[in-house]
């Protein structure tokens, strides 16, 4: 081979191995993108449950005390 085509199979080399790399970090991208998105979610869910849980009450809906 002369120096061209192997300059040429090198670049295609070095190409080959970008793609594989840049297809490995779009799945880790993809996954974490995944994970951060069910953490807001389940944060969401969890602010609403507090928010719920938090809420002052009138006091004619208030449950009278067990000992009554």
């Amino acid at each position: 081979m002369n120096s061209l085509e192997l300059r040429v199979v090198e670049l295609e080399s070095k190409i080959s191995f970008q793609d594989h790399t840049i297809g490995e970090l779009n799945e880790v991208i993809t996954d974490q993108q995944k994970m951060i998105d069910s953490i807001l979610k389940r944060i969401k869910q969890l602010e609403q449950n507090a928010q719920q849980s938090t809420e002052i009450r009138k006091p004619h809906e208030e449950l009278p005390p067990p000992h009554y």
